[in-house]
């Protein structure tokens, strides 16, 4: 069984759907004062698409220089998890700008991570892959790139 959970593809591959929220996204950040209504209305999909998978595509830029990436990782409650997760960044040469861990609840703490991009960071791919490929990860979604 292949456990991929992540896969760069061809632009002519990608289904329009998810192409014109990409564009909707690009013009709520471009267009500070529309709305998600006219950014849907204006590159033709329904608002209802656009909530369901706004957080499942980005754009891909290759190890950007100064681009941020927002992980949030629901972990379990284990000794030494973070510092595991925080070396795997160390180990990609990504910048660390912010770090929130909930207090654990149930045994189940939630990560947010926000990582920049330098010139010298490795795969970023990858990097997502081996944090959540570590014991103890429930679950890992970016939810930004900039």
């Amino acid at each position: 069984m292949d456990n991929t959970k992540y896969y760069v593809v061809k632009k002519k591959a990608v289904p329009g759907v998810l192409l014109k929220v990409v564009e909707t996204k690009r013009l709520l950040a471009s267009e500070r004062a529309m709305t998600i209504q006219e950014a849907t209305e204006k590159v033709g999909i329904s608002r209802s698409s656009f909530y369901k998978y706004k957080d499942d595509i980005f754009p891909f830029h290759e190890n950007e220089k100064g681009q941020t990436v927002t992980l949030v990782i629901q972990m379990d409650d284990i000794p030494g998890l973070l510092a595991e997760i925080l070396q795997e960044v160390a180990e990609y040469r990504a910048n660390i700008l912010t770090i929130h861990q909930s207090i654990p609840l149930n045994g189940v703490a939630t990560l947010t991570l926000s990582v920049e991009i330098l010139s010298t960071t490795g795969n970023i791919s990858e990097m997502v892959n081996e944090i959540e490929n570590n014991k103890g990860v429930q679950y890992l979604k970016i939810v930004g790139r900039e």
